[in-house]
């Protein structure tokens, strides 16, 4: 066996476990909390407007959605993988909502299991992701990679995710984080589609993504923690003990989700903005938007409900919906830039 296929193979189990472990395990942060539930809106008794009316469409890319919501990037590569992600697109074609691919490495290293990533075909009309760890440009990867990533979708836009904390507690992770900036800024110059940047729940600061920002970055995902732990998710499977304590010792670090989106958009007014990170409900991505995110992303409870079925990934789907415009409703505001606008989120305290 060669050592190319045995990489594909390791890749490929990696993701298999993921998947298991973020669906039966605990792998939430506990003590560090996004930071939303220290905020509420103030209720409008009186709304003046006709619930029928309220408008919670949006652009984002110059691409039109029917609500601000992002299916998180979450898995790909195994065929359990692969009938969750046919169930999310068919969703998000239906309700015209953007969509992120787990990390397509796997499928990069065993061009046979790209299918289970292909889901253009099932939504071709939505804003959709392509996704790569921004660290395997230290590792071999390149333009050539990433296309292919790109090519694979038919992809709007290439998210690459930054996740060291993850590498350094998942047995045998790539750490080597030198001069990724420069590697990045190259990507934005020549790919022919925007480059999004996130982090996969733990944050990413106002310097940061300043930093990002003038490397050429479109957009950026804050991905704050309060959600999944990763650094959890990696200690539950970790083989030896020292890399499970990394994941306890490490399991609640991380931005508050609020805290990113308040920052970031301090220093970066105009940057498209999406809110990721322990968001759980219609409320939690309102205040997002109100905060100044322009979309907000959902993984866990969306992974929940396509692990059950397609019809579970809708209801769930109809009820955020619902919540966001009731939230508009609630606050006297008839569409998401009013919202923002309406100065209806107050902190506590």
């Amino acid at each position: 066996m060669n050592l190319y296929f045995s990489s594909a193979k390791e890749t490929q189990n990696r993701k298999a476990e993921h998947l298991r472990v973020c669906l039966e395990e605990d792998v939430q942060f506990r003590q560090t909390t996004t930071g939303l539930e220290r905020y509420r809106f103030i209720h409008c008794c009186l709304p003046e407007l006709d619930f029928a009316e309220i408008d919670i469409t949006t652009t984002f890319l110059g691409k039109p959605m029917g609500a601000p919501l992002l299916i998180s990037s979450m898995t790909g590569g195994t065929e359990e993988a692969k009938k969750i992600n046919y169930r999310l697109a068919e969703v998000a074609q239906q309700y015209k909502l953007a969509m992120g691919v787990g990390s397509q490495r796997v499928a990069v290293e065993n061009p046979e299991v790209a299918d289970t990533f292909a889901v253009r075909k099932l939504a071709p009309d939505i804003l959709l992701f392509a996704n790569l760890g921004a660290v395997q440009l230290n590792y071999a990867y390149g333009i050539e990679q990433c296309q292919r990533a790109i090519d694979t979708l038919q992809a709007d836009a290439l998210i690459l995710h930054l996740n060291p904390l993850q590498e350094c507690v998942q047995t045998n992770g790539n750490k080597n984080f030198r001069g990724l900036l420069d590697k990045i800024a190259k990507l934005c110059r020549v790919l022919p589609v925007p480059v999004i940047v996130k982090e996969v729940g733990n944050g990413i600061s106002a310097a940061m993504a300043k930093k990002l920002i003038e490397a050429g970055v479109s957009a950026i995902d804050v991905a704050g923690a309060g959600g999944t732990s990763w650094a959890k998710v990696e200690g539950e499977r970790a083989k030896d003990a020292r890399q499970r304590r990394l994941g306890k010792t490490f399991a609640d670090w991380g931005l508050p989700t609020a805290e990113c989106i308040t920052l970031v958009r301090a220093v970066a007014p105009n940057i498209p903005l999406i809110a990721s990170g322990g968001l759980r409900d219609g409320i939690d991505v309102a205040k997002a938007i109100a905060l100044g995110a322009d979309i907000a992303g959902l993984a866990w409870p969306f992974l929940q409900a396509a692990a059950e079925s397609e019809a579970a990934v809708s209801e769930l789907a109809e009820m955020l919906m619902t919540e966001i415009a009731t939230v508009l409703f609630c606050t006297g505001n008839s569409s998401l830039s009013e919202l923002k606008r309406s100065g209806a989120l107050q902190r506590l305290g």
